[in-house]
């Protein structure tokens, strides 16, 4: 079975991807990212707000590995 990561990429091209997560199925890759809170653009909590801040635009995607 297929396993999959999801990643945190940034728009600032200096910065490098991050593994947010390993060993999840597809089912559970693409349910992270359906969530708004994964998101600079659509994210609305204080913490994730203050990170965008911190760090520029960025938001979570998935790979297979």
């Amino acid at each position: 079975m297929e396993k999959y990561q999801i990643i945190r990429m940034y728009e600032d091209s200096g910065r490098s991807r991050r593994v947010i997560d390993s060993g999840l199925t597809l089912e559970e890759a693409q349910s992270h990212c359906r969530d708004p809170e994964t998101s600079s653009s659509t994210c609305t909590s204080s913490q994730k707000r203050a990170y965008t801040r911190k760090v520029g635009r960025w938001f979570d995607g998935y790979e297979s590995y």
